[in-house]
Parts: structure tokens; C-alpha cells; sequence
């Protein structure tokens, strides 16, 4: 029974991830319901797999540094409050283990998203149907939704982590 529990936990994470990416993409706002669930699932996760407090502790931590650096981020006005809550709960599911890469890659993407939307500034101007969602309003408020950026690198990270030892 465990185990069809944990199946149906880690299974969260990848519709969550999506439906983060989705309305960041549409609203350029990440619901606290969506990163709130995620670390729950993410808490349950741990529970249902009881690795011990060292594991539980580590991942733990590495949510707490991501928060702290996104925080700050927040306080620059680089990162939005909703990517560093989306950020903060993804990195609970990765651990230590996949943090820098999770940081690189998301940072790769959010740099290829702000090059679409400076590129969609200039060349869609004459095709306003193609302006759909964040792009739509780029030109007023010159936001980017680094939510789409932590999904992709989340989604692209996340088969090779050890929560999908349970599909195997």
C-alpha cells in the first residue's frame, strides 16, 4: 500500500510543476496553493520513504538555502515571490544532490526566456494573435515569468532523481 501511496505522491510533482509553468505562462503569478502543495507532497514524499532525519534534514536544508537566496533575490526585485516559493518547494523534492545543477539549468532557461521576450518585443509587434499570455504584456511591464524556467529545469531534472526508483 506504501508504495502505490508513494507512486501516487511523486506523481504530484510533475502536474503540479506544470500547472505552475501554465499560469506563471497565462498570469505571471505562481498560486501559493500550487508551491504549498508541492511541499507538502514533497514532506509526504519523505515520510513515505522514511530515509532517516540525515536525508529528511538534507533536503530540508536545501530548501531553506534556496529560499534565502531567493529571498534576497526577491528584495532586489530580480525574482517574483511566487518563483521563490515554486523554487523553495521544488528544491525540497531535489535535495542537495541536484541543487547547482537545478540552479544552472533553470538559470540557462530563464536567460532563453528572456531573449523570446525581448525577441517577441520587436519582431510580433505586427502579429498581435501571437501575443498570448506573458507576451501579451511584456511590452508594458517588462516582467519575465521565471516560473516556466524553474518548471522546464525541474521537469528536465526530475526523472533521474531518486524519487523515480518507485516506477522501476
Amino acid at each position: 500500500m506504501s508504495q502505490v501511496a508513494l507512486m501516487a505522491v511523486v506523481l504530484v510533482f510533475p502536474l503540479l510543476v506544470v500547472w505552475a509553468a501554465v499560469t506563471d505562462f497565462m498570469t505571471m503569478t505562481i498560486a501559493n496553493r500550487i508551491s504549498v502543495g508541492l511541499a507538502i507532497a514533497g514532506l509526504l514524499a519523505l515520510a513515505l520513504t522514511a530515509p532517516g532525519w540525515p536525508v529528511i534534514g538534507a533536503h530540508l536544508g536545501a530548501a531553506g538555502v534556496v529560499f534565502a537566496v531567493g529571498f534576497a533575490c526577491f528584495a532586489f526585485g530580480w525574482m517574483g515571490g511566487g518563483d521563490v516559493k515554486f523554487a523553495t518547494a521544488v528544491a525540497l523534492w531535489l535535495g542537495w544532490g541536484q541543487l547547482l545543477e537545478y540552479a544552472v539549468t533553470f538559470s540557462v532557461y530563464g536567460g532563453l526566456l528572456t531573449l523570446l521576450a525581448l525577441f517577441s518585443d520587436r519582431v510580433l509587434d505586427p502579429l498581435p494573435a501571437l501575443k498570448v499570455g506573458f507576451l501579451a504584456r511584456f511590452q508594458e511591464h517588462r516582467r519575465v515569468p521565471y516560473g516556466i524556467a524553474l518548471s522546464v529545469a525541474a521537469l528536465q531534472l526530475f526523472p533521474a532523481t531518486p524519487w523515480m526508483r518507485v516506477f522501476g
